[in-house]
């Protein structure tokens, strides 16, 4: 069948393909029937139901053969959609083979098929997300190594501040990469569970059976079976939204980096560039950040997403009204964004376009100014703190009020002159000579990227 029409017109640019697939309506419905042929496999396996019935059951259970504009009608009406899936699904079955449709979705209610279901759907999200942010640290590592001597402006309070390198800048995405790969991997025990307690979580309907059948359909659905029923408490997904908005947030600073250093006044790092990529409809000369936009447009939207997650947790008693109908989007949403952004990440990051003499220009804009402190740590040692500092204040305070390069005035004071000489005045005030810790910040980001990967 074929999905009912939507808005999918930005989907190419919000969200990655793979992702939407396996949150489109084939996605949801097929996950829910394949609870209830893993079910029915699970009850024959512990003698509840015939083995006859479970191949009529399996046959059935094919997203392809339902009306899915048909379900998004009859949803409407039941309140939830495993109820008339359930229904198509016993007349489907009932159709050839009458005696097996008394056997489906036995000890089952609706939550237990929509929950595992979704979980089955966040196992494959999951899946698609780890793999992408493993690439996406593979591409940051290569780059932070490529440019980990390659100086430009560190800024605070988006002034020019001492430099660093554009490869410790990349380091830094690197590491919150990587904090969120380790944050998935940390969370899988508790979010890959199955969901199966039956009208209000007690299994009742299925008698002493219950336990071996519950431990079965984990076993046909590849999921852990949790300690008890988690109809009302959702703070396994909740979680896992919480990673997935720390991941937005992550990719959304590197975002809104990029789209800095591509400002006109900056220039010193672009997306890559492609035919038709990041015009203007008026501008023939514009390249806008539109890889970034993703990035920053998804770190937006998931923190409200997000929100909803939080405010339907206090669910009422073993099944809640409306604040588990308020999930339903609303999570499947947030994997979508979150794997757009990082489609978008992929691209950007592999074809940064870097301008080193750029960025060397940009150094020099204050005239040296933003190396003042290099000297001053080292004048501190001849002459004392507080004599050094306020000597290089004030020469600081000429260089700007005169329009000449601080290394200019520093060399006609006598006072520094007297302490330094001119080569020692050319070295500090090279920026090349002033990044710190930047190459190991760089290595200790790798290091622990390549742990996690091998």
């Amino acid at each position: 069948m074929n999905e009912r029409p939507g808005n999918q017109l930005f989907d190419a640019y919000f969200t990655a393909r793979e992702m939407r697939e396996v949150f489109c309506d084939q996605g949801r419905v097929q996950a829910m029937l394949d609870f209830e042929a893993a079910l029915a496999r699970a009850e024959a396996r512990v003698g509840l139901i015939p083995q006859t019935a479970v191949a009529p059951i399996e046959a059935a259970c094919q997203a392809g053969h339902y009306d899915f504009a048909a379900l998004g009608e009859a949803i409407a009406t039941a309140g939830n959609s495993a109820i008339p899936l359930v229904k198509v699904l016993g007349k489907q079955i009932a159709a050839n083979h009458a005696e097996a449709e008394r056997y489906v979705h036995l000890g089952a209610t609706s939550q237990d098929v929509m929950d595992t279901g979704l979980v089955l759907q966040l196992r494959g999200a999951l899946a698609l997300i780890e793999s992408d942010l493993a690439q996406l640290g593979e591409t940051l590592a290569t780059q932070a190594l490529r440019y980990v001597a390659t100086p430009l402006a560190g800024r605070t309070w988006l002034q020019h501040a001492t430099p660093v390198t554009l490869g410790m800048k990349i380091a830094g995405w690197l590491g919150a990469v990587t904090r969120s790969r380790q944050r998935l991997q940390q969370l899988k025990p508790r979010l890959l569970v199955l969901q199966f307690g039956g009208a209000s979580g007690t299994l009742a309907a299925l008698g002493e059976q219950a336990m071996p059948i519950a431990q079965a359909l984990a076993e046909e659905l590849k999921l852990t079976l949790p300690d008890q029923p988690w109809h009302t408490q959702r703070d396994r997904l909740v979680e896992f939204g919480s990673v997935l908005g720390l991941i937005a947030g992550s990719l959304g600073k590197l975002g809104r980096d990029i789209s800095l250093l591509m400002q006109t006044e900056a220039a010193e790092v672009f997306e890559p560039s492609a035919p038709g990529k990041g015009g203007s409809s008026t501008m023939p000369h514009k390249r806008n950040p539109v890889g970034a936009a993703v990035l920053i447009g998804a770190a937006t939207r998931v923190p409200g997403l997000l929100s909803t997650l939080f405010s339907a947790m206090p669910q009422e008693h073993e099944r809640s009204l409306g604040l588990w109908h308020a999930e339903w989007e609303t999570l499947p949403e947030i994997c979508c964004l979150v794997s757009g952004s990082l489609k978008q990440a992929l691209l950007v990051t592999d074809g940064l376009e870097v301008d080193a003499e750029r960025m060397a220009r940009n150094l020099d804009l204050t005239q040296g100014l933003v190396l003042a402190e290099a000297v001053s740590i080292v004048l501190a040692q001849r002459v004392g703190r507080d004599t050094a500092h306020h000597l290089l204040e004030q020469c600081c305070k000429r260089a700007v009020a005169e329009r000449r390069h601080l290394r200019a005035v520093l060399g006609d004071e006598p006072q520094v002159t007297a302490e330094l000489s001119p080569a020692e005045l050319d070295h500090l005030l090279d920026p090349a000579h002033y990044l710190g810790q930047a190459h190991t910040w760089v290595e200790r980001a790798v290091a622990e990227h390549s742990a996690l990967t091998a």
